[in-house]
């Protein structure tokens, strides 16, 4: 018995820790990667996004691992891929 509650007391204050750092680090970059995925999806022609880089473009065509944006008004159209859309800028 005596050995028993030892193991419990010396591994509660480690579930305890390992419950704190799932709340507070895991589960918010979880939900965080989830919004960013659905707003890459979510993508269409016209909306102005904000790269990794910084460039705010317009979307001119969303492809399935790229996506084709139109810099400036000049036309000069460039292939982003998703994973440096930063954000979508809502006017």
């Amino acid at each position: 018995m005596q050995g028993s509650a030892s193991l419990l007391s010396s591994l509660l204050p480690l579930v305890v820790l390992f419950a704190i750092f799932y709340f507070l680090v895991i589960r918010p970059q979880q939900k965080q990667v989830k919004k960013h995925k659905e707003m890459l999806d979510a993508l269409k022609k016209g909306d102005k996004v904000i790269t990794s880089g910084g460039l705010i473009c317009e979307v001119v065509k969303p492809e399935e691992d790229s996506i084709k944006v139109k810099l400036n008004d000049e036309g000069i159209i460039v292939k982003v891929s998703r994973e440096y859309i930063a954000k979508k800028i809502d006017d």
